[in-house]
């Protein structure tokens, strides 16, 4: 259960494609600056990410953070659904509401703070939110995981078209001309983040329920996309993915660790996420300061 008041904040998530948006929500919720008001499911099937988001609160203890189902687009293989198993809502404790979108509007206008909505897919939630009633940004502020700058995946010397601007490229534009107060961790940060060696290890072997349902993921994810281009270059057993969520939501409470710069970015019709001095200023992690210690801070709560 809840037992500080940080900063609220709703997550906006994909959960049940890439693996670490579980890794991320287990952050979120072991981070006591961030006040958790509401989850909410985006893209493909968003009931089944909704479960999946379930289960990992129930295990958590913190079934009193509200699930809404947010905006089903384009079918994505449930790489969870082997640990989801047959989960169902049917005796889940916690709030499901139906309409997420609405949800978002909702949490925001009760709110007596300023609600940060930290979105970490595909924002066809946000720019539904947006078209449903605009002035809710002036009640909060937006910090996502889309772009790439400067650099691309993996750190690659050139900036290439990143998932989460490319599958609902409309909504990406539409989010990032509103005049809003906005900051990304585009792929140049993100896109280098995981953990290995002792940081996985103490992961990997703690106790905690949460961080073993992290690890139950992360292992049943392998194993659902071991065929997919690229995989064997990673050991499961030593290193997890590249964690590119958890950089968003440790920018919901500090920026310590990063370089932040303001910059002009357009979103063009291809999908990707360009400097532009005609488009509005948004505030964008571009490097690191101390990337070992964030990866630190990440293991160490969660294995706590």
């Amino acid at each position: 259960m809840r037992t500080t008041m940080g900063r609220p904040v709703i997550l906006d998530t994909d959960i049940g494609f890439d693996v670490d948006d579980v890794w991320a929500l287990a952050f979120m919720l072991r981070c006591p600056e961030l006040d958790v008001r509401l989850i909410t499911t985006n893209t493909g099937d968003t009931l089944y990410s909704a479960k999946l988001v379930g289960r990992l609160l129930e295990i958590a203890g913190r079934t009193d953070i509200p699930i809404g189902v947010g905006v089903p687009i384009d079918a994505i293989e449930k790489t969870h659904a082997a640990w989801l198993g047959t989960y169902d809502f049917d005796e889940y404790e916690g709030v499901v509401i139906e309409d997420g979108v609405g949800a978002i509007i909702d949490v925001i206008e009760a709110s007596d703070e300023p609600v940060a909505i930290i979105s970490i897919g595909p924002l066809t939630n946000i720019a539904a939110m947006l078209a449903r009633q605009p002035s809710v940004t002036r009640h909060s502020s937006f910090i996502g995981m889309q772009g790439s700058i400067r650099k691309g995946y993996l750190g690659a010397s050139e900036p290439m078209r990143e998932y989460n601007v490319m599958k609902h490229t409309a909504s990406c534009q539409k989010v990032f001309a509103t005049p809003w107060d906005i900051s990304l961790t585009p792929l140049d940060t993100c896109g280098v983040v995981s953990l290995v060696d002792k940081n996985f290890q103490l992961v990997k072997s703690s106790q905690d329920p949460l961080a073993s349902a992290v690890m139950e993921n992360h292992f049943g994810w392998f194993d659902a996309i071991k065929s997919w281009k690229g995989m064997d270059r990673y050991d499961p057993q030593v290193e997890s993915s590249i964690l590119y969520d958890t950089v968003t939501v440790y920018m919901a409470f500090s920026e310590d660790l990063l370089e932040v710069e303001t910059l002009p970015i357009a979103v063009t019709d291809e999908g990707r996420t360009i400097i532009d001095e005609s488009a509005q200023k948004i505030r964008c992690a571009m490097r690191w300061q101390d990337q070992a210690a964030f990866e630190q801070l990440v293991a160490e709560r969660l294995a706590r």
